[in-house]
């Protein structure tokens, strides 16, 4: 295993790149510590893959360098890398019973059988596949493919990182909660480091203890589950992160406060930057409080939408859309309300970047 630091690194697919709109990547600096369980999440075309074909050594960076464990690789092929891909599609040898799909990245590289035997039985126990072990791979189901795909590139014991390139497109949504949660405990039991790529953020949240989330070839934050949904850093962030995602309205700033629609709107501390960029005010829907009777920001109900565990509630306010998510009983379509925001949990925005500090200090 390996740390993994990425450092000044920047890409461009043009020979001459004239700005940052030329390039793929922008500059990053990233370290990922040896063992730790990462997640790159991002929309199609953030630079997700590209940053992962660096890595891998399938793409040599325009920019920076690439370190495992301190050791420059950024020149070095994939094969002096030591690195395990999962990728979207399952990789594995039709004809070839479980056992000896397991057994190939080992025998590949002259491994004696006796310490075949002893990875290829540890890991198809932990994958749960003892009784699949002499059922040739054409035989199994798509999960149980997946499954067989991840073991051989967790079998080796000499990877320095396991990467996860997508893993569980092509799964179907019912098996793809049971996968999540064994490679969740493949990690904890193996201790790998594992960089986890995908567009999806239950997967992302619900493996990785750190998550990069990126924009545009941009890292726009890297923090915990908790972090990206409690305190997005962006805009971006709060819009990806989430179900809906975080209201994101226009406001204006004058002396330290913001005013939405002319309203006086209590932030959860002071703002930073004054009267530069365009300001915005960030509140999920978990913070937004409904009431017929109460007071607060004068609003109607566009619409609700009963989705089981919750009411997600959408209401128009200064011409914006503002969504809630209720428990219980909930207004009907067109009945006027008023809104409450959570202070604690208000947040100002400038130029899509976290400008507003919690009361009593920075977080």
């Amino acid at each position: 295993m390996a740390q993994i630091k990425l450092s000044n690194l920047r890409h461009s697919y043009s020979s001459s790149p004239a700005g940052d709109a030329d390039y793929a990547l922008k500059k990053i600096d990233l370290t990922w510590e040896d063992g730790g369980a990462y997640a790159l999440l991002g929309p199609s075309g953030c630079g997700k893959s590209t940053l992962l074909n660096i890595i891998s050594g399938l793409l040599i960076p325009s920019e920076g360098k690439v370190l495992f464990d301190d050791q420059d690789v950024t020149a070095l092929p994939p094969a002096r890398r030591n690195i395990a891909q999962v990728f979207q599609f399952p990789v594995i040898y039709d004809t070839m019973t479980v056992y000896d799909n397991l057994a190939f990245p080992l025998r590949n590289r002259g491994r004696d059988e006796e310490t075949v035997k002893r990875r290829v039985t540890a890991i198809a126990e932990m994958l749960e596949v003892t009784t699949m072990l002499t059922t040739r791979a054409a035989n199994l189901s798509p999960d149980n493919k997946q499954k067989i795909s991840m073991g051989r590139g967790l079998v080796r014991e000499d990877v320095n990182v396991v990467m996860f390139d997508e893993p569980l497109t092509v799964i179907d949504p019912h098996l793809k909660w049971k996968l999540r949660s064994k490679l969740k405990e493949l990690h904890q039991r193996v201790k790998a480091t594992m960089i986890y790529v995908t567009h999806d953020q239950t997967e992302a949240l619900t493996f990785a203890d750190q998550v990069v989330v990126m924009q545009d070839g941009e890292v726009v934050q890297i923090g915990t589950p908790v972090d990206l949904f409690e305190r997005p850093a962006h805009t971006f962030v709060g819009h990806f992160i989430g179900s809906p995602g975080m209201n994101v309205l226009p406001c204006e700033v004058r002396g330290g406060a913001a005013f939405f629609g002319g309203e006086r709107i209590a932030l959860e501390g002071p703002v930073s930057g004054a009267g530069d960029g365009m300001a915005e005010i960030g509140i999920r829907p978990e913070f937004v409080s409904v009431s017929k009777t109460g007071e607060g920001i004068a609003a109607h109900i566009r619409k609700v939408a009963d989705i089981g565990r919750h009411k997600v509630v959408e209401a128009i306010a200064h011409d914006s859309r503002i969504h809630a998510i209720m428990d219980g009983e909930a207004p009907d379509a067109g009945d006027a309300v008023t809104l409450e925001f959570n202070r604690s949990q208000t947040r100002l925005y400038k130029d899509g970047w976290l400008a507003s500090s919690p009361e009593g200090g920075a977080r």
